[in-house]
């Protein structure tokens, strides 16, 4: 499992096949051995990448997606990124409702891919027509031969991350992994990746990331969705304010919430310490490692896979930035 470096029909044959790094500095005083999956080296630079190209391509198998079609979405940046790279490549059309949460680098982003970008108040309902799920369905529902990917509620979000990342994981490892800590958004990344991870070995705990004014941990530790979790946050790409069922809550062994300022410390951590210049997410990740670690959930042999979803470049407007992180009260 080499990735192609010999010539490449076009860009999209480079998505997946995402390299396994060692960390070492800043799991020096964790028990056991710790490895970064960075997603970062996928063409868009995100694991986004993997579920965009698997749901376009079937829905053009199946005919959904033809010659002249408009792609949808609901994203908070990196899922639209994605999609506004296949479209070029492909010949869509692509418009995306984006969370003001979004970082201005991946709004700017988008723009230069091409893509039509609505902004849309984060801190709503779900339900508001306001929110980026209503405008997204809006702009489905006006725009001709228009195909609303919907990755929250899409079972294909799981289904790309059990034919590749899982299989990429544990071919990795050889085997070896014990434990899988993922940030837990739309919720395909854990789910599939869990899922194919558990079915070769029902032992490895799977160990998901949640942010603090998100609905998931309760959720998945109660059963209801108690709106009174749901709070501001600045995190992308981390938790929800609904139940998405691209999450298999069945997968996942637990939950841990970080803070936003623990997070994009972390992530700064993760650049000065391993060289890895990484997103605000994957900074919530080693996050919660910590606290994991500091939990007790880690023995002198457990082999621990972080998977890193996304490129630190989307972030040099926030996290990146000392003017930024002094507005938050970080610094």
């Amino acid at each position: 499992m080499t990735r192609n470096q010999g010539i490449t029909d076009n860009i999209l044959q480079l998505v997946g096949e995402t390299p396994l790094v060692r960390l070492h500095s800043i799991t020096k005083d964790f028990k056991g051995k710790y490895f970064a999956k960075l997603e970062a080296f996928n063409p868009g630079h995100s694991a986004k990448d993997r579920i965009a190209l698997h749901i376009i391509e079937n829905a053009e198998k199946k005919g959904i997606i033809k010659k002249g079609s408009t792609i949808v979405e609901t994203t908070s940046g990196n899922t639209g990124f994605s999609l506004a790279m296949i479209s070029i490549v492909k010949g869509y059309k692509c418009i995306l409702a984006v969370s003001d949460k979004s970082s201005q680098d991946k709004i700017d982003m988008l723009k230069s891919m091409g893509a039509e970008v609505h902004i849309c108040p984060a801190n709503v309902a779900a339900d508001d027509p306001r929110s980026y799920y209503e405008v997204a369905k809006r702009i489905h529902k006006e725009t001709k031969k228009s195909v609303y990917i919907n990755q929250y509620f899409n079972e294909l979000n799981i289904d790309a991350h059990y034919r590749t990342t899982g299989p990429e994981i544990w071919k990795q490892t050889e085997g070896k992994i014990t434990h899988l800590v993922v940030a837990s958004g739309t919720g395909g990344t854990i789910s599939g990746t869990g899922k194919y991870l558990k079915e070769q070995n029902p032992n490895i705990k799977i160990l998901a990331v949640d942010a603090f004014g998100s609905v998931l941990k309760k959720y998945h530790e109660t059963g209801k969705l108690d709106m009174n979790e749901v709070s501001p946050y600045k995190i992308e790409g981390l938790g929800k304010n609904l139940i998405p069922t691209a999450t298999d809550f069945d997968v996942i062994d637990i939950y841990e919430k970080v803070t936003d300022k623990e997070s994009a410390f972390a992530s700064r951590e993760i650049v000065k310490k391993e060289g890895i210049f990484c997103g605000y997410t994957s900074g919530a990740v080693l996050q919660a490692t910590k606290q994991y670690n500091n939990q007790g959930y880690f023995t002198k042999n457990s082999f621990v896979v972080l998977i890193f979803p996304d490129h630190g470049s989307r972030y040099m407007n926030k996290i990146y930035n000392d003017s930024w992180m002094k507005a938050q009260g970080f610094l």
